[in-house]
């Protein structure tokens, strides 16, 4: 059996040479498929960083995926019709410069987790659940309801935006940019997850009553891993909208979050490149399943159940010896 560390490497390696074979063979839209796999999985690292390490069981991270999806169309649009944002009491204008915009993104997103976890944390278990779910479906009826931006027919943003020294319209270069990213936010994950602060989170997940007992201040200590972990959530809603150059409401919906959640589950959670594995998987099956039939998440939850019953450490669990520190 694989050491977990040699199988995230092979997980990593293979998400990196699907697309550069599929540009040798000429197949832009298998690179397509791999970046949003890309894009998904990074998704699913911030989600994990609440859930697999905080247990927090969010069904409200839809909220941040979208936050950073309208972030990106919001400012691209005014970019692209020359408006500015806001005129007074001083000058906003919009962007079609990625960098701008995914801070922005991460901005947005991690204020949006800050209230949100302040209130929602006060709550646990089931409640807190609830809670989150309530949170986004206010967000998904919000975006319907705004009709400045698209309303329930979504926002179409007509060219891709823009990062230095790349044309991010050449499906392979905007691939590349996303996979630096994914790379970069696992690099910071597994460092905050080896950290004083990624014990204590782990502390406050595992024993909470003795974790409070060495003076950790557990909420505090959730909230700033929520707050983190939408920041990553968010930044991934801005690439998967430039990806579509589209944003619409069902970005908030409880699906999006519940889709997430199953890349992770999946994958493993609490592994850190589980949510790598499991949104290929995912695609995978939507994409070729999918040509054959509707219900092709009969097989999906087919698969969902196995791993759950049979496999609660995921496939990297499944298919790999952990290490006693993590990865």
């Amino acid at each position: 059996m694989l050491r977990e560390t040699h199988l995230n490497g092979i997980i990593l390696l293979a998400l990196l040479i699907v697309p550069l074979v599929a540009l040798a063979l000429n197949e832009p839209f298998i690179i397509t498929l791999a970046t949003k796999v890309t894009i998904l999985a990074l998704a699913g690292v911030g989600l994990n960083l609440a859930l697999g390490q905080g247990g927090l069981i969010s069904f409200g991270h839809a909220i941040f995926f979208g936050l950073g999806g309208y972030s990106m169309g919001i400012l691209a649009s005014h970019a692209q019709s020359f408006t500015p944002l806001m005129e007074a009491p001083f000058l906003i204008e919009g962007t079609n410069l990625m960098p701008v915009i995914w801070i922005v993104a991460i901005v947005v997103s991690c204020l949006a987790a800050l209230l949100v976890g302040l209130l929602s944390l006060r709550t646990s278990g089931v409640y807190f659940i609830m809670v989150t779910l309530a949170f986004g479906q206010m967000f998904y009826y919000f975006a319907i309801s705004w009709p400045a931006y698209g309303g329930e027919d979504g926002l179409v943003i007509f060219v891709r935006n823009e990062f230095p020294g790349l044309n991010t319209l050449v499906p392979i270069q905007f691939f590349g940019l996303c996979f630096a990213v994914l790379c970069a936010v696992l690099f910071f994950v597994s460092k905050l997850n080896k950290s004083a602060f990624g014990l204590a989170l782990s502390g406050a997940h595992f024993n909470p009553e003795r974790a409070e007992t060495v003076g950790i201040d557990i909420t505090r200590v959730r909230l700033v891993a929520f707050v983190i972990s939408a920041g990553i959530t968010g930044l991934a809603g801005a690439l998967f909208a430039d990806l579509n150059r589209f944003v619409s409401p069902t970005m908030f919906s409880w699906h999006t979050s519940g889709q997430i959640m199953i890349f992770i589950i999946l994958g493993g959670v609490a592994r850190l490149y589980g949510p790598i594995a499991g949104a290929a998987v995912y695609i995978i099956l939507e994409h070729y399943l999918g040509a054959f039939s509707e219900y092709w998440q009969i097989y999906l939850g087919l698969i969902l159940l196995f791993v759950v019953l049979f496999a609660q450490g995921g496939l990297i669990g499944g298919l790999s010896k952990r290490e006693a520190a993590h990865d």
